[in-house]
């Protein structure tokens, strides 16, 4: 019997309709898992960043920000030369090395340097209250100078491969995949999920029920912009590798096409939002009262699918599209492709058709 897949991370939010990302080490050829070291100093690291040669995530630094006592016990041990942990770096396709674990050492270190920061050591008088350039030239030597070992995860390691080794050495608070392709394909793309994510109509449309800080919300926003980019009939069960496959199409894309992207998101959740109110991507009956839980894969064909037609075509349809999309929902087929292991290819590809084909015998053929 196959298993609901219902999702439950923090505070409080549940959402149906995914399956967790990741699988066994074991479907990886260990010869694809490219690994090597450098060492730097922190001199040299933290020129880098300023030259956006190791790309830290302002969202993380943000979010994300170690207390300053904490902060201060980091630049204690580096003075001490107390050996540190590891860092580990992906490099992306341009050559850029993108920080995996060690984002708060490397903020701090960044901090501390650019007299961003004040030591808290109460303990330690002589340092406790400085700023770097308060020390001696001698421990601003000692900082600089001070040996760091980074591991980088070549770019040619398969999608899922970087996602589940980011997973496996984070050390850090942890984090969602979503949270790591953030990292992984920072830019235009990136930047189109946030602030699509905190428009008034996103927020309304899916009920203010997905997690900020987990980035669930940008996941949607992943998903439609996924679906709507690439042909689905080229999805081949990974739904990590299809999400980062989008935001890497969307890295390339101009600004006019991501305007008219954000323009064909708005007019499917405005159209969902007359149809279905407060009920828009969730599975539920007409005379129901009580909010279901959103359903992913039902925003994923939902979302796309009324992205294609104009606001007024729908608002005249309206009876007869609701009467269509309630008997789809109690279409034995349908409902297990959006419940029961909803990211398997055939799956997925049987809920947009399906969905498809309900939509266009009441509005006509997609838009193009």
């Amino acid at each position: 019997m196959e298993t609901k897949q219902t999702v439950q991370p923090v505070d409080g939010e549940e959402v149906e309709g995914l399956d967790a990302e990741g699988g066994s080490w074991g479907d990886y050829p260990i010869d694809d898992i490219l690994i090597r070291h450098e060492n730097r100093t922190i001199h040299d690291v933290i020129r880098r960043i300023d030259q956006s040669n190791y790309v830290i995530d302002p969202d993380f630094q943000r979010d994300f920000i170690w207390p300053e006592d904490k902060q201060s016990k980091l630049i204690e041990s580096v003075i001490m030369r107390i050996p540190l942990p590891v860092f580990y770096m992906a490099e992306d396709d341009e050559g850029r090395m993108v920080v995996v674990d060690g984002l708060q050492r490397l903020s701090t270190f960044q901090r501390f340097v650019k007299d961003e920061l004040q030591l808290k050591l109460p303990d330690r008088k002589e340092l406790d209250g400085q700023r770097f350039s308060e020390l001696s030239s001698k421990v601003q030597n000692r900082v600089e100078d001070c040996n760091l070992i980074f591991y980088i995860i070549d770019a040619k390691v398969p999608e899922r491969a970087r996602l589940d080794i980011f997973e496996r050495v984070n050390s850090g608070v942890p984090l969602s995949r979503q949270q790591m392709r953030n990292c992984l394909f920072m830019g235009d793309a990136t930047r189109f999920l946030r602030e699509e994510a905190q428009t008034d109509i996103f927020i309304e449309a899916t009920g203010n029920s997905l997690n900020r800080q987990t980035m669930r919300d940008r996941e949607f926003v992943n998903r439609f912009c996924a679906f709507q980019l690439l042909d689905v009939d080229g999805y081949r069960g990974d739904m990590g590798d299809f999400l980062a496959e989008g935001l890497r199409r969307m890295n390339k894309m101009g600004i006019a096409r991501l305007s008219k992207l954000s323009t064909e998101l708005r007019r499917g959740l405005t159209n969902n939002l007359e149809l279905f109110g407060r009920h828009a991507f969730r599975k539920h009956r007409p005379e129901q009262d009580t909010r279901s839980v959103l359903n992913a894969s039902f925003w994923d064909v939902m979302s796309t699918g009324l992205s294609r037609y104009e606001e007024e075509r729908v608002k005249a349809s309206a009876a007869a599209v609701r009467c269509s999309i309630y008997a789809l929902l109690t279409d034995e087929k349908f409902n297990t492709a959006i419940t029961y292991g909803p990211n398997d290819s055939s799956k997925v590809r049987t809920r947009f058709r399906m969905t498809r084909e309900r939509l266009e015998e009441v509005l006509g053929d997609y838009a193009a």
